[in-house]
Parts: structure tokens; C-alpha cells; sequence
């Protein structure tokens, strides 16, 4: 059986931990009671069970089953259906994807878990040491699974955001080579199906603060507007992380194009001066029997003379347009 935790509250206190799954439909709740079922990866007669149990409509069954939805609000008469998606960073920069399905109605609280690494029941452990806020009902246990999903994006993203770093800096000394340009690209690919995967959570976080939904207390929209926020900070994030990405590739290219412009400059520093003895040992090499004092006892000295004087005011020109 993938149940993990099932029990009821009421009043925020715990009223009974032996909870079961066993198809019968179950009876109304005294008010400010709830059942909180959780469901890790179960199968479909499994959740059958919590269908018949709890009403539940098989449209929204056979949604929670499949764990390649994105975040999405249905409504189904008196239940609300609220699709999230979880995200983890694996060994090898790869972002690995779950699904967590809720079913929430009067007087019970159902989530169904795919993928996700992270269990519950530190946060159940959490929400019952107070009791206030567990007595809100299951709206507020809603909000608080969605805030421990969309905190767990934080540490995904603060890792990219080293990695991003590390290469922005790597790439001010030296062009990126063609592995780290691969790595790149590599990591703006995963940030597009995070933006994908992950960005309609925003809206499915703005239904809940603003739109009339059943079993979402108006009272407890503050708390999914806090939800909200969080969302939209690590959706800024990843936008920055994006351009980050981007801007290692340009700003490389501008740095590797201002190096090669200062090589350039001085190698052609270089061939005007090497020009100059080239040029006067090519016109003396000419075997012309009249040249200018070649038959001089100091012509050797003064043809010296003048390469040196004239490299020497090419080197000093150059020295001081700093192209060498």
C-alpha cells in the first residue's frame, strides 16, 4: 500500500492516526475536522479506493495518475483539483521532475505524489506541533505543501547560480572551450523546460489568491499570496540565470575579439618595423654596380645607422598608440 500518512484532525489536534483507504464512501465530518490522506506513486485500484471513499471525480483520478501534468486548478463540483510540480537538481546538472495531485473537500485533504524525493511528513510533523493553524482547515494545508514545493526550487536554482558564476569568471581569463560552451547550452536547455515545466505555477498560485474556489476560505488567500510571491522570485531567478547563461557566450566573444585585436596590433607593429631592413638589405642586395656609397669606407656603418634610427622611432610611435 503507497499510503503514508493518514489521519484526521479536528480542532488542529490529531483525532486519529489509523486512517484507511477502504472504498467506503465516508461520513460527514464534525465541523473544523479534516482527513489528510497521503499517497505516494499508488496504482489505479489504489486510488479507487480514495475515489469511492471521498467522492472523488474520475476525470481528476486519472489526471493525479498521470504524472506528466503541469500545474493546473479544476474544479469539480464541491472539490477543488490542484496539479503542482516538483523539481530537484540530480548529480550531472540534470533537473529531475515530480507531480504532486491534491484533492481538497469538505473535510479532507488527499495528496498523491509522483517523482518528488521530498516527503511530507517533516512538514506534517511541523503543521501539527501547531495546532492553530492546522485548525484552518485543509485550504491552509494546501498552501503549506505548496510553499515546501516551491522552496524546494531554491536550492536547485542557488546551485545553478554557482555554476553560472564559476563560468562567468573562468570565461574573463580565457574563451570557454568547447566542452564548457556544450555545458552552457546544456544549462540554458534545462532552465527552458524548468521555465515550461515550472511557470504555470504562477498562475495556478494567482486562481488561488484571487478566484472564488470551493473549499479556499477568503480568508486564507493571504496565505497562498505568500505562495505567490515565492513563485514568482524563483521564476525571476531562472530568468536571470537564463541571461546569465547567455551573456558568458557574448561577453566571451567580445573578450576573445579584443585579444585578438591587440595581437594583431602588434604583429603588425612588428612587420612595419622588420619592413624597414628588409627593405633597405632587399635595395642593397641588388647587384647594380652603381649605388650610393657603396664604394664609401663608412657606408656598412651608416646603413646601420639608419635601420636603427628608424626602427627605433617606429618602436617608440607604436609604444606610445599602445599597440606594443
Amino acid at each position: 500500500m503507497t499510503l503514508i500518512a493518514a489521519r484526521r484532525y479536528s480542532h488542529g489536534n490529531v483525532h486519529d492516526e489509523a486512517l484507511l483507504l477502504t472504498g467506503e464512501p465516508a461520513r460527514e465530518l464534525a465541523p473544523h475536522s479534516f482527513d489528510w490522506i497521503g499517497l505516494c506513486e499508488p496504482d489505479a485500484a489504489e486510488m479507487a479506493l480514495a475515489q469511492r471513499q471521498y467522492g472523488l471525480h474520475p476525470l481528476a483520478v486519472e489526471d493525479a495518475l498521470n504524472p506528466r501534468q503541469l500545474p493546473k486548478v479544476e474544479i469539480y463540483g464541491k472539490t477543488l483539483f490542484v496539479v503542482a510540480r516538483t523539481a530537484e537538481l540530480r548529480d550531472g546538472e540534470e533537473i529531475d521532475y515530480g507531480q504532486t495531485a491534491f484533492f481538497v473537500g469538505p473535510g479532507f485533504l488527499i495528496s498523491v505524489r509522483f517523482g518528488s524525493t521530498r516527503p511530507h511528513l517533516s512538514l506534517r510533523q511541523e503543521l501539527e506541533a501547531q495546532g492553530d493553524r492546522l485548525a484552518e482547515g485543509p485550504d491552509y494545508v494546501l498552501h503549506a505543501v505548496l510553499d515546501f514545493i516551491v522552496d524546494g526550487y531554491l536550492p536547485l536554482l542557488e546551485r545553478l547560480e554557482e555554476i553560472a558564476q564559476e563560468m562567468e569568471e573562468a570565461a574573463i581569463d580565457v574563451f570557454p572551450e568547447q566542452s564548457v560552451i556544450r555545458r552552457i547550452f546544456r544549462l540554458r536547455r534545462q532552465l527552458r523546460r524548468f521555465e515550461r515545466v515550472i511557470g504555470p505555477m504562477e498562475e495556478v498560485c494567482q486562481r488561488l489568491v484571487v478566484a472564488d474556489l470551493p473549499c479556499i476560505d477568503p480568508t486564507a488567500r493571504i496565505w497562498f499570496r505568500d505562495v505567490l510571491d515565492h513563485v514568482r522570485r524563483a521564476m525571476a531567478r531562472m530568468r536571470g540565470l537564463k541571461e546569465t547563461l547567455a551573456a558568458i557566450v557574448d561577453t566571451a566573444s567580445l573578450l576573445e575579439q579584443h585579444r585578438q585585436g591587440e595581437m594583431t596590433r602588434q604583429l603588425a607593429a612588428w612587420a612595419a618595423i622588420l619592413a624597414v631592413p628588409t627593405a633597405i638589405a632587399g635595395i642593397y642586395g641588388m647587384n647594380f654596380e652603381y649605388l650610393p656609397e657603396l664604394k664609401w669606407r663608412y657606408g656598412y656603418f651608416a646603413v646601420w645607422g639608419v635601420i636603427i634610427t628608424i626602427c627605433c622611432g617606429l618602436w617608440l610611435r607604436f609604444r606610445k598608440i599602445d599597440w606594443l
